[in-house]
């Protein structure tokens, strides 16, 4: 797959008509693969609400635009 201006700018009018401001894009083939890749497309105005995943990661790549991240700190429980 070729990520190219065509298709971020597909997703950018999805997520602008989007109540959210925000649009998916999956990568991934299948809900049930083991790694769930994907692009949003972010327009102003738009909040992801703070969570966290407890049994995997989420990564971030900024393509176009900016982002601001807010961290909570949380404690988190040791693993023996």
């Amino acid at each position: 797959m070729v990520i190219d201006k065509e298709l971020l700018d597909g997703v950018t009018a999805q997520a602008k008509a989007s109540p959210r401001l925000r649009m998916n894009y999956n990568l991934h083939d299948s809900l049930e693969a083991k790694a769930q890749r994907l692009m949003n497309a972010m327009e102003p105005g738009t909040d992801l609400p703070i969570h966290r995943h407890t049994h995997t990661a989420e990564t971030y790549f900024v393509l176009r635009g900016r982002i601001t991240v807010s961290y909570t700190h949380l404690t988190l429980p040791t693993i023996a």
